[in-house]
């Protein structure tokens, strides 16, 4: 089966405050705080963009795994769709950064669920394709489609910006891909949309509406135990489950409601935000740089994004 062979996330070089988005909004530190649970966050700085991002990250990875540009036949940029450019493909311009000319360039627009999405779907390519790779991509740059002077807008507040390469392959991976769950709940398809302003596009919610917190416990609860009953495996068997830094308290609700012990996953709202599709594998860096992770470990990536949609993603560390 495919997997990862490598991969690199990369951040931004400014950061987003407490006190910048409390004096914007009107809404005092202690209010923000209640949302971001850190003082500040990576977002992207004066002249910097989501696609030189990835770029920085694909080039690391490319360089650490020696793969030939020519052996990459597939390469697919996953995100919210809101590119740097209008009309524009972020995974051709990364493609021609690297050398990469004989592979089709693509985009998988899910938001924050995008890099689950992709993964499984390069997965899938690589069947029967030996000595080909492909290079998922993930850019973000939703801080920048924030109005922080509006204060009805704070549930979103904590919102970075990172990047991301992901270099898949049939053999010599990091991490196998077993297999993945997604779904979309279409009833909360209107709840968050964007709107033009000027050349820009911002973020709005559109109205009040109870449930999302139980939607999110219940989706990632489902697709958990679906999947891995699909893998003859249980929770007994998962090392780790990471997940999306979308609210810390659905964070907490899951693990409980899973059964599953705080250590066995990784929390650092202390000191990041939501930084896009990036948050589930910047904690699984985290766990392989530290040692944690073992060979043969069961991780499970919990994801979600607008629209909304959950995907949960089951991978074996190789080491």
């Amino acid at each position: 089966m495919a997997g990862i062979a490598d991969f690199e996330i990369t951040f931004p070089s400014a950061r987003r405050s407490v006190r910048e988005m409390a004096a914007e909004s009107g809404l005092s530190e202690d209010d923000v705080r209640v949302i971001t649970t850190c003082d500040s966050y990576p977002v992207l700085g004066e002249g910097e963009t989501e696609w030189e991002l990835a770029l920085r990250a694909a080039q690391q990875v490319m360089k650490r795994t020696q793969v030939p540009p020519s052996a990459v036949r597939t390469v697919i940029y996953a995100g919210t769709g809101e590119w740097d450019k209008a009309f524009w493909s972020p995974a051709a311009k990364v493609a021609q950064e690297l050398g990469i000319t004989g592979a089709y360039c693509y985009e998988l627009t899910n938001y924050c669920n995008a890099v689950i999405a992709a993964l499984q779907t390069g997965s899938d390519a690589l069947a029967g394709r030996e000595g080909e790779s492909v290079l998922v991509l993930i850019g973000d740059r939703v801080s920048t489609l924030l109005d922080y002077g509006d204060p009805t807008a704070k549930e979103m507040f904590n919102q970075g910006d990172a990047g991301g390469a992901f270099l898949l392959s049939s053999s010599g991976t990091t991490a196998e891909v077993l297999g993945s769950r997604l779904r979309t709940d279409p009833s909360w398809c209107d709840y968050y949309s964007g709107v033009r302003d000027g050349d820009g596009m911002i973020i709005r919610r559109n109205g009040n509406r109870d449930g999302l917190a139980e939607a999110y416990a219940e989706n990632f609860t489902t697709l958990t135990t679906e999947l891995l009953a699909s893998l003859g495996r249980d929770l007994t068997d998962v090392a780790y489950l990471l997940v999306t830094h979308g609210s810390r308290p659905i964070h907490e609700r899951l693990l409980k409601d899973l059964g599953l012990p705080e250590s066995r996953s990784v929390l650092n709202y202390h000191r990041l935000g939501h930084m896009g599709a990036a948050d589930t594998f910047i904690a699984m860096r985290e766990l392989i740089t530290a040692q944690k992770l073992l060979p043969g470990d069961l991780v499970l990536h919990a994801t979600s994004a607008l629209g909304f949609s959950w995907g949960v993603m089951a991978m074996e560390y190789r080491g």
